[in-house]
């Protein structure tokens, strides 16, 4: 028998569009950037593994577990999300100022990392030329208060729209600071140790993409940081220009790296669940400019 389980999202769900979107990749650095000023959630990330060495797998695996959240069965992701539990129960951080333990899995520590991640995915999508509607911007933050609930958060405690979003943002912001994890991370994210053999490729590609994630931050982000970016107007023209060069990329491409998430949810569900985001432009009239859910 076919197995037809279309998961938590399934096809006719905005982050089902979205997700196979290359330029998710950008959305997820500028989601590290973002994590990282938040001392308390930083501090429990560098404590507890080896980040500076094993950075790429951690982006790997937060990769990994989007997708198998976004494009796997409900099974899959519901495994996924109590892996994910299960040992952040486990995990503890101490705040070396105050001599304070405090666990990684924290409603707030979860709450700031899962709205930083959906802010960025959207920030990215939206100012990179993807026309999402205001409802769209919307279900698509809701849509996500799935994935807080597989992470460890009540859903009725978890921003569900863009204006909840920006509501949160300005309440965490007195809590944010750049410590010295932020700048292990900002350090990191501009020139990653690789083999010899790819440092040309570190320089000519993933320079653009650190500092093309980096500059799409919100203006609060730069100043904790404290290194200046381009106007908005400069860094939404540049991020649309990546766009169009990413999503020239065939897909049948893309989507066969491994764990090929999208390729088996096209063999699982067939090919009419093909995500892409032309689909959300022929749902409706009413779309948004870039920046509409801009924090």
């Amino acid at each position: 028998m076919v197995e037809t389980d279309p998961g938590l999202f399934g096809p006719e769900s905005v982050t089902w569009q979205l997700h196979g979107d290359p330029m998710m990749w950008i959305a997820g650095v500028r989601a590290l950037y973002l994590q990282a000023l938040h001392p308390r959630a930083v501090r429990g990330v560098m404590q507890n593994s080896d980040f500076r060495k094993d950075a790429w797998g951690r982006l790997m695996r937060t990769a990994g577990f989007v997708g198998t959240l976004t494009y796997g069965t409900t099974e899959a992701a519901e495994k996924a999300g109590a892996r994910v539990r299960r040992i952040h129960r486990l995990l503890k951080a101490t705040d070396p100022a105050t001599g304070e333990t405090y666990g990684v899995d924290e409603p707030d520590l979860l709450l700031w990392v899962h709205c930083a991640e959906v802010d960025s995915y959207l920030q990215v999508q939206l100012r990179s030329g993807q026309r999402i509607s205001a409802v769209q911007a919307d279900r698509y933050i809701d849509e996500h208060r799935t994935s807080a609930r597989l992470v460890g958060l009540d859903p009725e405690g978890v921003p569900a729209t863009t204006d909840q979003l920006a509501a949160y943002f300005d309440r965490v912001r007195p809590e944010l600071a750049a410590g010295a994890e932020a700048f292990d991370v900002d350090s990191f994210l501009r020139r990653p140790p690789v083999p010899t053999l790819l440092v040309p490729a570190r320089e000519l590609l993933w320079r653009c993409v650190a500092a093309l994630a980096y500059q799409s931050l919100p203006p609060y982000a730069h100043e904790l940081y404290g290194r200046a970016a381009p106007s908005p107007h400069t860094v939404d023209r540049r991020l649309r220009a990546a766009g169009t060069a990413l999503r020239c990329i065939p897909s049948r491409l893309r989507w066969q790296l491994p764990p090929r998430h999208i390729v088996k949810a096209m063999e699982r569900l067939g090919p009419g669940s093909r995500p892409t985001p032309s689909k959300l432009r022929s749902r409706t009239a009413i779309l948004d400019g870039p920046g509409r859910a801009q924090q």
